[in-house]
């Protein structure tokens, strides 16, 4: 026996909250939608892991973070999935799926059919195990992507602050740096080991880093850098003691956090859809370019970036929110939305400090203002075009500014004056004009996302008032002239 929806949706993350944030605006039926999620909570937003939840003061736990508050709409919890008419299933694996047959097998052993599946399973941490390092699995090495992570994270922070011992953190990503500035918090010394010569090696230049790593410094995070973790030491009792890295350095230690990367959880669809770069490749509408049944969303979804002409893989929760919100606008009206059109963007937030990204990071950096204020930034200039912009310490209308300078890519000619100019050359670029809009539509936004409506009636009968109005003004402005000529 089994069940049957017109949506499932595959996953209980961030997309998933705002992929059935989406179906409730437009209007999908009572008994329509089914989300599928392995956690045992309603989806939530995962960036208050790092953000939040490790704080030692003022943290922030669930309920707090369900989605969709991180766009400052209301908080979604267990109820509002029952009296929106949605089937929420929690704690539910799906160990099999026929994309032909359109049905997925859960673990129990029931068979939930579709008539249109939307793929949100996200990724899953890479794990030290993987790569056959010993002792990886003790529990004093913790990683972090669910909140059961995070509550074990903070659970063994709060046991290495019993014993005044210290802590390693193995990757010099976003995870890294987060966690790293939330054990400092937790009045816990860390060092942080990595490959890459400087930090954020994937988006920073050596300068922009240069900033990070002396900030850090000065709170007391210690950095080795060019080096990686080669094999853990335990004592009698599994945990783990020391972290030996590949130099022979030995680094004594009570707790390991880990953030080295993550896979797409695309498993279940390997051999029966169209993949690229290791996502579902999908087409504009975040449709599976194999099977018109199938919507791919967030991390798993490998999508043509239509500014860039190419086709990439992101993995940010901003994309994760728009892209979950655009494939279910194509699934509700296909024939009103266009293909979606991405601007690639990028922010954190640790200690006193926020950053922002926009575009991408190719050709010639610029950098400008000062960092000793914390308020700087730099651009990307490609081929004559400005690509990219970031901006640290900025205000909500500069960092617009930048967003609208990476989307318009103005020429830059003189890329000294660029430098001089800094904040100020995206501060002068004013939005684009809007095309024309037939009277009998109008484009309301909603939390970004654009949706054709039939405009009010009192829309129709200003728009005449207005029409009439130019008519009378005109032919009185004309009549005036040739009385003046007689």
């Amino acid at each position: 026996m089994g069940r049957a929806f017109k949506v499932v949706v595959l996953g209980g993350g961030t997309a998933a909250g705002y992929a059935a944030s989406e179906f409730v605006k437009l209007g999908i039926h009572h008994g329509d939608l089914c989300i599928i999620s392995e956690e045992s909570v309603a989806p939530y937003e995962r960036p208050a892991l790092s953000k939040g939840y490790l704080l030692i003061e003022g943290a922030a736990w669930l309920p707090a973070f369900h989605t969709c508050v991180g766009t400052g709409e209301e908080r979604h919890m267990t109820k509002w999935y029952k009296d929106n008419g949605i089937e929420l299933v929690l704690g539910t694996r799906v160990k099999a799926a026929d994309v032909r047959a359109r049905t997925l097998l859960t673990a129990a052993g029931e068979t939930i059919s579709y008539k249109f599946l939307v793929i949100a399973t996200g990724a899953r941490v890479l794990k030290l195990e993987e790569f056959g390092v010993t002792g990886a699995d003790a529990h004093n090495v913790c990683y972090l992507r669910d909140v059961q992570d995070a509550a074990h994270l903070v659970d063994q922070m709060a046991a290495c602050r019993k014993v005044e011992g210290k802590a390693v953190v193995i990757g010099g990503g976003y995870i890294g740096m987060e966690c790293a500035a939330a054990l400092h918090g937790n009045h816990i010394p860390v060092t942080m080991v990595f490959p890459e010569h400087h930090c954020m090696a994937r988006l920073f230049t050596p300068e922009i880093a240069a900033f990070y790593e002396t900030y850090y410094g000065k709170k007391g995070v210690n950095f080795i850098k060019g080096n990686v973790m080669a094999s853990f030491e335990q004592d009698e009792f599994g945990k783990v003691t020391t972290v030996v890295l590949k130099d022979g350095r030995k680094i004594a230690v009570d707790l390991v956090v880990v953030g080295i990367g993550i896979h797409p959880n695309v498993d279940l669809f390997e051999g029966q859809l169209a993949m690229e770069k290791g996502g579902i490749r999908v087409d504009g509408k975040m449709r599976s370019v194999s099977n018109h049944s199938v919507y791919a969303v967030g991390d798993v979804a490998a999508f043509p970036l239509k500014m860039y002409g190419d086709v990439r893989r992101l993995e940010h929760v901003d994309h994760a929110r728009k892209s979950a919100a655009h494939a279910v606008q194509a699934i509700m009206s296909s024939n009103k939305v266009g293909d979606y059109d991405y601007l690639p963007y990028f922010y954190s937030r640790v200690f006193t400090l926020s950053w922002q990204f926009y575009g991408e990071n190719v050709g010639e950096c610029i950098l400008f203002g000062d960092h000793a204020a914390s308020k700087f930034g730099a651009f990307w200039v490609h081929k004559g075009q400005l690509v990219g912009a970031f901006l640290e310490g900025g205000s909500k209308a500069e960092y617009a500014a930048l967003a609208r300078a990476a989307r318009q890519r103005p020429t830059v000619d003189d890329t000294r004056l660029l430098a001089m100019e800094g904040m100020g050359f995206a501060m002068a670029l004013t939005e684009p004009v809007p095309p024309r809009v037939s009277l009998m539509s109008s484009i309301a936004t909603a939390d970004g996302h654009l949706f054709l409506t039939r405009p009010p009636s009192w829309a129709i009968q200003v728009g005449a008032g207005v029409a009439v109005g130019v008519a009378f003004v005109s032919l009185a402005f004309w009549y005036g002239r040739r009385k003046k000529r007689w």
